[in-house]
C-alpha cells in the first residue's frame, strides 16, 4: 500500500499566519513510482473540491502501519 502525503495551507484574514495540515490518500495497487508520477493529477482534482487550500509539499511513500497506528 502506497501514501500520497500532502500538506496543505489555508489562509486567515489578511495579514494573518497559514494554517497547515497533513492530508493523506492510500492507494492498494501502485508502485511508489506510479504514485510520483500520478500525483499532480490526483491533488490537482482534490484542490478543485477544496479551493480553499493550498498545497504546500507532497510525496508518496509505502505506508507503514506501525507509524499510522502511533
Amino acid at each position: 500500500m502506497i501514501e500520497l502525503l500532502f500538506v496543505v495551507c489555508i489562509s486567515g484574514e489578511v495579514g494573518s499566519s497559514q494554517v497547515c495540515e497533513e492530508k493523506s490518500l492510500l492507494f492498494t495497487d501502485v508502485t511508489p513510482m506510479t504514485c510520483m508520477m500520478g500525483a499532480q493529477p490526483v491533488l490537482a482534482k482534490w484542490i478543485e473540491s477544496h479551493p480553499a487550500f493550498t498545497i504546500r509539499s507532497w510525496m508518496c511513500k509505502p505506508v507503514s502501519f506501525i507509524e499510522r497506528d502511533a
